[in-house]
């Protein structure tokens, strides 16, 4: 069963940071990949950043360099890491897991389950 539920969200000036948690069941957790996603008013949902269980991760364009997403095996919780927020950066941001690659790799929307989101403000 995939369970995930995303914490940490919040209201921020820009410049701040804020680290957001995903805390998931064992099976989710065990996915090849993990990501977050985020959502922002009247857009659709774009990835920000994968990490796959045993080559690393990748980031899109505009959060390289600020966001940091990592994996705690002893806590089965997936974690964004973000610096030097941005108003753009606003959006509703949900963890996702996907049990299998595309390519070798795990971007790409195709197949993940998405949790119920956490809402991040920055103005």
């Amino acid at each position: 069963h995939v369970q995930l539920v995303e914490s940490g969200g919040g209201s921020v000036r820009p410049g701040g940071s804020l680290k957001l948690a995903c805390s998931a069941s064992r099976y989710a957790y065990s996915s090849i990949c993990m990501a977050w996603f985020r959502q922002a008013p009247g857009a659709g949902r774009e990835g920000v950043a994968t990490i796959h269980r045993d080559t690393g991760a990748t980031y899109t364009g505009p959060v390289q360099g600020r966001f940091t997403i990592s994996r705690d095996n002893t806590k089965n919780t997936l974690y964004l890491e973000m610096n030097n927020l941005k108003p753009e950066d606003t959006a509703m941001y949900y963890c996702a897991a996907r049990s299998y690659t595309v390519l070798g790799g795990c971007e790409g929307s195709q197949g993940y389950a998405y949790g119920q989101g956490t809402q991040v403000t920055v103005s």
